[in-house]
């Protein structure tokens, strides 16, 4: 099948078809073939009934559903089987049918060879013409939508649908045949375990946006959170940082260094050696901007099982001594696409995963924290581009890891506040 289509999109598009079951064979796509109309025609044509779908940067997903082949014919196209339709925009679910205005069915689709598809006598949705380039993230299509002259739009205006632009990060069409399509796990796991928002580069932008947003309380004076990272030797503690520095450096980046399971490189601290008032660094007496505002247990997903009891008993004591100062404590769970081999090939299958699931329940046990303290990632480690999924996983484990520290915070600040009542109440009293 191949391409970005998903499970629950297929079988909302089968459902508005209504013939029965089908099978989706991807035939084109711009990012792997062009953006160019004859490719378009060599690969489309005459192939049976298609769908067209386009994917816009700000997680709109629409298209239109072409009953008959193309063939370069150069003509009009009547069929009133054909229909528009949209599926997502903004990154929500919005399904909704267009179908044809009876007056105007003759002119259902323009079959010219020189046009990618072309729906609807009004150019209700003209895709692109002749050739077009990629500016490097998308394409700006030199089409347009007039959505309403053919196709009844049902009030919905194009910029509804298309965010007023169109620019996609994909165009893909599809060969649609009848049959009954093999599932994938996306849709026999397709109620997620752990709920989030649909995946897109708004999305993206929006966890990006309220990490650098992120500021301590001003009324404590603390100029920045303080996260401890705790975790065995090779877990991915450098190679998160890395994650996180390459997401908002916009390149795969190596600031810290980082090494495997055999040859870690974050050992400068010597965990034999006990800290005293002695120690190099030392505080006696440490301020709000001293003390740790969230501790991370990094684990490796596929090592859980085989943790030395003394690396259980070690963190366990860390864990003594971060309740004993009510510092919430996270598991950050790495390697997750070792996991399960359709994570690996789609990281935002992440929580639709089982095996995830399962091993999210065991770093629970192991450590006694509840599942929502449980965050799994990939980091980057074999990629040389970025990949919004993973840029997307790891942002939702910052995210939270910031939301713990600030809830900390607020809670100095209540116990700051509570003091400064009684020593108020003492001094009227005096």
């Amino acid at each position: 099948m191949g391409g970005k289509l998903t499970e629950k999109d297929m079988d909302q598009l089968e459902q508005w078809i209504g013939t029965g079951p089908k099978t989706f064979t991807l035939l084109y796509a711009i990012t792997t073939d062009g953006c160019n109309a004859t490719t378009f025609h060599q690969k489309c044509d005459n192939q049976g009934a298609t769908v067209t779908v386009l994917y816009n940067p700000q997680g709109s997903v629409y298209g239109g559903y072409a009953p008959v082949s193309w063939t370069s014919s150069g003509t009009w196209i009547n069929n009133n089987a054909a229909f528009l339709y949209q599926l997502r925009f903004n990154g929500n679910n919005k399904a909704t049918k267009f179908t044809i205005k009876p007056a105007n069915s003759q002119y259902t689709l323009h079959d010219g060879q020189n046009y990618g598809p072309l729906f609807g006598g009004g150019n209700d949705l003209r895709t692109f013409e002749g050739t077009v380039n990629s500016s490097g993230t998308y394409f700006t299509l030199n089409g347009y939508m007039n959505l309403g002259h053919t196709y009844d739009n049902q009030g919905i205006t194009k910029d509804q649908i298309n965010n007023g632009n169109m620019n996609v990060t994909e165009l893909e069409v599809y060969k649609v045949a009848d049959g009954k399509r093999q599932k994938t796990v996306e849709k026999e796991c397709s109620k997620p375990w752990r709920k989030t928002r649909d995946w897109n580069e708004q999305f993206l932008n929006e966890l990006t946006e309220d990490i650098v947003a992120f500021k301590p309380l001003p009324d404590l004076k603390v100029t920045d959170a303080r996260i401890l990272i705790i975790g065995p030797v090779g877990a991915g503690k450098s190679s998160f940082y890395n994650t996180i520095n390459s997401v908002f450096r916009g390149r795969i980046t190596q600031k810290a260094c980082s090494g495997s399971a055999e040859q870690s490189l974050t050992t400068a601290f010597n965990p034999t050696t006990l800290i005293s008032p002695k120690t190099p660094g030392f505080k006696a007496s440490p301020t709000t901007n001293d003390v740790i505002h969230c501790a991370v247990f990094v684990l490796d997903a596929t090592t859980l099982e085989v943790l030395s009891t003394k690396i259980i008993e070690k963190m366990k004591g860390f864990q003594n001594l971060m309740n004993q100062k009510g510092i919430p404590q996270i598991i950050l769970l790495t390697k997750i696409d070792k996991l399960c081999n359709n994570v690996e090939k789609d990281v935002s299958l992440v929580f639709k995963s089982p095996e995830v699931e399962q091993h999210v329940e065991k770093a629970s046990q192991l450590l006694g924290l509840p599942r929502a303290n449980v965050l799994p990632v990939k980091n980057y480690e074999n990629e040389n581009e970025l990949d919004d999924n993973i840029s997307i996983l790891a942002l939702l484990a910052l995210r939270q890891i910031l939301y713990f520290a600030e809830d900390f915070l607020d809670h100095m600040l209540d116990k700051k506040n509570d003091e400064q009542s009684e020593m108020e109440k003492l001094k009227l009293e005096n």
